[in-house]
């Protein structure tokens, strides 16, 4: 009863843990927070914060035993497998598979506890491999980050499903303006052929590299936008594209990072005149669920300040 009770206490722990950030990051932005319907763009930070949290909940629940927790220490899980070793009929027991799953969780909740504070930081998105040439990731990045990687890949399959089944089903990617796509990781299945493609993700391989004459990878979190620098370089890129074809800018699912890109993009093309404008006028109409929070609207306002209203004042 005691160990139950250790263990109970350590799970109430991590919820009140998570509600405590919930409630912070609620404080600072003054906008509620939504758990159950978290999208692609807005509570990005709590999928990963929320991810740590659950499986740190069932490693406490695993390991409700003081034994249990010692053979995930250095020290206990070297002896232990010494031990295994010399006797490998043990190796499949119950209490040995137990251990695995239990050490498995472990590993995903420091991973996505690790990855929430990068997210927060805006940096290490070279962590995952990307490569910056062809948009592929290594084999040793899938099994080294597996417990994110897995987890984006279910999360973000689902939401494309979802997308399908709307009553207006979202397309892979949309032209909102007349050689201008913003799209999700699964706008190859367009069968286009691209002038150039800007990807915007950390999490997902370059599906389109094989079709398009030119690719540059401008690697963001899920709801991070680039740099005021980068958001320059990358529409500088696009439009340079645009000479040779069709333009896709994408993300993961065709909502924040990929609008937040397309917006100077459109500016820089000098398509409108504003970053506001070409959100509202030039991207919406095209496609409704494209979306900007508070962070991806400063990066923008910021790029604005310094790549076009400054530079017409000099």
């Amino acid at each position: 009863k005691r160990q139950e009770s250790a263990g109970s206490r350590r799970q109430s722990h991590v919820i009140s843990c998570l509600l405590y950030h919930c409630n912070q990051l609620n404080k600072r932005t003054n906008e509620p927070i939504y758990i159950k319907t978290m999208g692609a763009v807005h509570g990005v930070y709590l999928k990963y914060v929320g991810l740590s949290a659950v499986s740190y909940a069932g490693y406490s629940y695993l390991v409700a035993s003081g034994e249990m927790a010692e053979l995930l220490t250095l020290s206990g899980g070297f002896r232990h497998l010494i031990g295994t070793m010399q006797d490998p009929s043990a190796a499949l027991t119950p209490s040995n598979l137990r251990l695995g799953i239990a050490a498995i969780l472990k590993y995903s909740a420091i991973l996505n506890g690790t990855i929430a504070l990068l997210f927060k930081a805006e940096v290490g998105m070279g962590l995952v491999g990307k490569n910056s040439t062809n948009g592929q990731i290594p084999l040793w990045s899938y099994l080294l980050y597996f417990p994110f990687h897995l987890p984006s890949i279910l999360y973000t399959r689902i939401h494309a499903a979802q997308d399908r089944k709307k009553k207006v089903p979202v397309p892979v990617a949309s032209e909102v303006q007349p050689g201008w796509y913003v799209g999700g990781m699964y706008a190859d299945k367009l069968n286009k052929k691209w002038g150039g493609v800007i990807d915007l993700t950390v999490e997902f391989p370059e599906r389109c590299f094989d079709c398009t004459e030119s690719y540059k990878l401008v690697a963001t979190w899920d709801g991070v936008p680039p740099s005021p620098e980068k958001i320059d370089e990358a529409a500088t890129f696009a439009v340079e594209a645009r000479k040779k074809g069709d333009v896709l800018v994408h993300c993961a699912h065709g909502r924040g990072r990929s609008t937040t890109l397309m917006c100077a993009a459109l500016v820089k093309a000098g398509l409108f005149k504003t970053w506001e404008d070409a959100f509202e006028k030039g991207i919406k109409p095209g496609r409704p669920v494209c979306k900007l929070n508070r962070r991806m609207k400063n990066a923008l306002s910021e790029w604005q300040r310094i790549y076009v209203d400054e530079k017409k004042v000099s």
